[in-house]
């Protein structure tokens, strides 16, 4: 049996069927016995009184699949996309907060189809001619009549990583953040750059500090839908060079595994109360788990 991921939007993927997606008919089926996660414009689900998932039915709701985006299947079963506006359910729930209530599989049926509505609503013209799109292929492809370009959904690759530097940690924190919240550093992959030299680059432009790029290795990714990422996960060593945070920072620095393991040890949702000592990054961020990793690593040494 695979072990559970450490953060949310990976455990429970669907099944995405590529296949089905040129099959009106097919579709048209699954419909029938279909469950439906329905968001509004900001992205947030419908959810009961218990703020978990509001699934709509399928046969209940009518009609057919035309409109909606066809997600995948779980356990032979359809899952759909709708817009929420014209229906109702006691609340919404953000993206969020859902990972922390909901089933991991639900989570991430939730992640998969935010990412899906953000490309639709970003994406409603053709970016070669200005003409609109139409949506065929299920929602999976953006199609224009005046020019013939295909659109195709959009991820923004970015590394997230854990810097070691003589036995301590590198971390940064922007301003807008609670006052005690650190993190790692991470950053958007570059055209024509390897995830190598965009982990010595980043960390480089953010803090000043230098990464041996052949040192980077590769841990675990995350898809991370606010809107459109896809966060790759690396530990690295670097130069115990003196940080020196960037407008993107408002402040960097090296921590001990001791004030590490105190702000894994402190509760993420106290990161804006007053207080002593770091707090870093909620359960759900691969974040946390890229920390994680470094503070064992120094824990086996």
């Amino acid at each position: 049996m695979r072990r559970a991921s450490p953060f949310a939007f990976v455990d429970g993927a669907l099944d995405r069927a590529d296949a089905l997606r040129d099959d009106p008919d097919a579709l048209a089926a699954l419909w029938l016995q279909a469950g439906v996660i329905a968001l509004d414009a900001q992205g947030k689900a419908l959810a009961n009184a218990e703020g978990r998932l509001h699934e709509l039915d399928g046969a209940k709701l009518g009609g057919g699949p035309d409109g909606c985006t066809f997600l995948g299947l779980r356990d032979g079963r359809g899952w759909f996309l709708a817009d929420a506006p014209a229906l109702d359910a006691p609340q919404r729930i953000d993206l969020r907060s859902a990972a922390a209530q909901w089933p991991a599989w639900q989570a991430t049926l939730f992640a998969q189809a935010r990412a899906l509505q953000h490309w639709h609503r970003q994406h409603r013209y053709c970016g070669a001619c200005g003409g609109p799109l139409r949506y065929r292929r299920a929602g999976w492809l953006g199609f224009c009549d005046a020019c013939g370009s295909e659109h195709y959904p959009r991820t923004d690759q970015a590394i997230i990583v854990a810097v070691d530097g003589d036995g301590r940690l590198l971390l940064g924190r922007q301003a807008a953040w609670p006052q005690r919240r650190w993190s790692v550093i991470a950053g958007f992959v570059e055209p024509g750059e390897t995830l190598e030299q965009t982990v010595a680059r980043e960390v480089l432009e953010e803090t000043g500090v230098r990464v041996d790029p052949g040192s980077a290795r590769y841990l675990a990714s995350q898809p991370w839908p606010f809107p459109s990422a896809l966060m790759l996960g690396f530990i690295a060593r670097a130069q115990p060079d003196a940080p020196q945070a960037n407008e993107e920072l408002e402040a960097a620095g090296w921590f001990s595994a001791e004030e590490v393991r105190a702000g894994l040890a402190r509760d993420w949702r106290e990161a804006d109360c007053a207080g002593e000592g770091i707090v870093l990054p909620a359960p759900l961020s691969i974040a946390r788990h890229v920390i994680q990793t470094w503070l064992d690593g120094q824990d086996a040494a």
